[in-house]
């Protein structure tokens, strides 16, 4: 299949809101596919449209998008011929593989059409925003291959590989599917929470009584154990065992021979404080530990112990099994109240010890590997800044047309000036989009034509936020986590912007 066909039909979603026209016409696309019986490539298509990677990180962010050639006039490029390009831009390494890969780039966009252009440029940024989510890729690979929703979200939960779901169920129909179970060694996908607005609010959502527990912020570990061999796996279910040999130890130190289980690994002070988490994400990043800070592990679900698989069975159950194989110091703080007071006074008590919040946890619910389920709740402190709209980009899908991602800047006393904090498009209505683009045409400090336009910095905007991280990205060597739009302050000048050093003692705090 030519890639255009998969950048129409990326468009196709993008251009509706409908869930049912969105699964509809992902389900066409994958059919056609399955037709010539290629398992890798339905994978491969799979994981475009859900706006990922095969090859996870290839070296090419925005930096080297910036200068491509012009697009071509006809378009010929295959499904097959991208993601075989796409590893071998990854597996230029070495000196000289800025250049190299630079070159392989550039022959890949020059025999792009502009639709097709578009379409790789977004997915090798990560800004491929079309819909086509999990849920819907679920849902539509279900109707393409004939077999019941319920059992392709059951095998993508258990496998933690959306795309491997799809080419065994196009490909191998309904028996493909009993050959997805949970396996030791074999990652699934984590269970996700849906947001709170408050402790009050969480516990009159999950029926009155939840278990709340510390929601440290650290980096979510899935940890696998056979006897002496363990694995530790992210969120993104990437093999870390080797970077982490401490928390090896310590689920070596459990008495269990086989289990599955959630864990939160974090860099904590002397005195038990947590670290800013770019300490405990650097550890990730390295490929080796030497001459670094050690990480703690915290345990807080049990999915699998010793030939016996718990994630159908309620938390409280689960729960309790942990305890039996987990000493108390490595388990995270943990209340099960139903009363508001109570849960509001654990929350303040985690937040005084540094940490993010807390998570509240349906006692009966099971774990719903893979889904953001209603069976747990985040409840986080919201922090608001006053900034300085610098640029926009132009949208896509349902934003075509519209000026939408925003370039937010804090205001600098010392220069006058402002320093860039990060992008967002979250939070923006219908009418707010309308708005801000007839807003920005006027605030233009440069073409309108091209993907980013300047703009004079005068547009004040209230964001939300989740706390501030490091970052080498942007100059103020900081960005806002979780940025979204709350509403545009008319009624403030640049000048009653916040100040970078208002953001960097939220960052030192």
């Amino acid at each position: 299949m030519l890639l255009a066909e998969l950048a129409t039909a990326s468009a196709d979603v993008a251009a509706t809101s409908a869930r049912l026209a969105k699964v509809g016409r992902i389900a066409t696309l994958l059919a056609e596919l399955a037709s010539a019986g290629d398992a890798h490539i339905v994978a491969v298509a799979v994981s475009w449209l859900t706006g990922e990677l095969p090859q996870r990180q290839i070296g090419v962010g925005w930096a080297g998008l910036r200068a491509l050639p012009p697009p071509a006039a006809t378009a010929t490029l295959t499904i097959a011929d991208v993601d075989s390009r796409l590893t071998r831009i990854k597996a230029v390494v070495g000196k000289g593989s800025q250049a190299g890969r630079a070159a392989q780039v550039a022959d890949l966009f020059g025999a792009a059409t502009a639709a097709e252009q578009m379409f790789l440029r977004r997915l090798l940024t990560g800004e491929l925003r079309q819909g086509a989510l999990a849920g819907v890729m679920a849902d539509a690979i279900a109707k393409a291959a004939g077999i019941p929703a319920a059992e392709v979200r059951r095998a993508a939960m258990l496998a933690g590989d959306l795309p491997a779901v799809a080419a065994a169920a196009l490909t191998g129909g309904p028996a493909a599917m009993a050959h997805f179970r949970l396996q030791v060694g074999q990652p699934v996908g984590p269970m996700l929470a849906q947001t709170a607005t408050g402790v009050a609010d969480a516990l009159e959502r999950l029926g009155g009584t939840a278990i709340l527990e510390a929601k440290l912020d650290g980096a979510r570990v899935q940890i696998h154990r056979a006897g002496t061999d363990v694995s530790i796996y992210t969120r993104s279910l990437d093999d870390v065992t080797h970077r982490l040999p401490e928390v090896v130890d310590a689920v070596l130190a459990l008495p269990a021979e086989h289990l599955i289980a959630d864990a939160e690994a974090i860099a904590l002070q002397p005195d038990g404080r947590p670290h800013r988490f770019q300490v405990t994400a650097s550890r990730f990043g390295r490929k080796t530990p030497t001459d670094v800070q050690r990480l703690s592990v915290f345990f807080f679900d049990l999915l699998h112990l010793d030939g016996s698989d718990l994630l159908d069975l309620p938390t409280g159950e689960r729960l309790a099994a942990l305890d039996t194989i987990v000493p108390a110091s490595q388990r995270v703080d943990r209340l099960c109240t139903s009363d508001p007071d109570a849960a509001a006074a654990f929350l303040d008590r985690v937040l005084a010890a540094g940490h993010e919040g807390v998570m509240a946890k349906s006692p009966t619910a099971p774990y719903e590997a893979g889904r953001r389920g209603a069976g747990w709740l985040k409840v986080k402190p919201v922090h608001t800044l006053d900034l300085v709209v610098l640029a926009v980009e132009w949208g896509s899908g349902r934003r075509t047309g519209k000026l939408s991602n925003i370039h937010l800047g804090a205001r600098d006393p010392a220069t006058g000036g402002f320093v860039m904090l990060g992008k967002t498009f979250k939070g923006m209505t219908d009418a707010m989009l309308d708005w801000q683009t007839r807003r920005f045409t006027e605030l233009a400090a440069g073409p309108t034509d091209a993907y980013v336009v300047p703009l004079r910095p005068e547009q004040v905007v209230e964001i939300a936020f989740d706390g501030v991280q490091g970052s080498s990205r942007y100059p103020g060597g900081m960005a806002l986590r979780f940025a979204r739009v709350l509403r545009y302050r008319d009624d403030k000048s640049p000048a009653e912007a916040d100040t970078i050093d208002t953001v960097r003692a939220l960052y030192e705090r």
